[in-house]
């Protein structure tokens, strides 16, 4: 190779190696400048980012809270409606014949009507006939309790809607001055089953002061 070819072959490198470390700085400014750029458009862009995820967990509480209050908010729908069940469970009455004297004799069988309501619980028990009307399926327990004089016949009886279930009674007696009888039963009921007391024919009893009564209650739903 001749001096003039050595020498245009050297030039040739330089300048491809000039232009090339040229390029190198343009593209390092380039980038610095994009940085540079992007940190002056975007000045909030961290806080914004920060914010951003605070915001996220933020509402991950809330909705994490949300449901707790509606897991609360069920709980006590459901305490609130056993509450209601509860109550509706309540039968509880107890009433007296009312009145101060003798009812009866009557020459046929009479159903009682205890008029002074003491205890009505469920409202089970109407004063206005004497009957009991189950409201819930289940076992009760009823009661009752009489006072009359000794001279005439006492005989009362509980039935279930018409079946004679249990009785206390008394022969007439013209030295005795008072008797006083009682009995009691548990029968299961289904809903609508009713339960009241007879007086029998020529046979009496008396109150005053609530001597003379019949009660019930709920034992168990069945």
């Amino acid at each position: 190779m001749n001096t003039t070819a050595f020498l245009l072959v050297s030039l040739c490198c330089c300048c491809w190696l000039s232009a090339a470390q040229e390029e190198t700085k343009k593209t390092e400014n380039e980038d610095k400048e994009c940085q540079t750029s992007q940190g002056s458009c975007y000045p909030d862009l961290c806080k914004l980012l920060k914010d951003f995820g605070v915001m996220q967990e933020k509402l991950r509480t809330t909705v994490e809270k949300v449901g707790v209050m509606e897991t609360q908010l069920k709980v006590s729908e459901n305490q609130l409606e056993e509450l209601k069940n509860n109550e509706r469970r309540k039968v509880i009455f107890s009433a007296a014949l009312g009145g101060n004297g003798h009812t009866g004799p009557i020459d046929h069988d009479t159903t009682l009507i205890y008029k002074e309501v003491i205890t009505n619980i469920g409202g089970a028990y109407n004063p206005s006939t004497g009957v009991f009307a189950a409201p819930i399926a289940g076992v009760y327990y009823f009661s009752f309790f009489y006072h009359a004089g000794g001279s005439q016949a006492k005989y009362i009886s509980l039935f279930k809607n018409g079946q004679r279930m249990i009785s206390s009674s008394d022969h007439q007696c013209s030295s005795d001055g008072a008797d006083n009888g009682a009995n009691a039963v548990t029968l299961q009921l289904e809903v609508g089953d009713q339960v009241f007391i007879r007086l029998m024919a020529n046979t009496h009893v008396w109150d005053s002061v609530n001597h003379t009564t019949f009660n019930g209650f709920l034992l168990k739903q069945v």
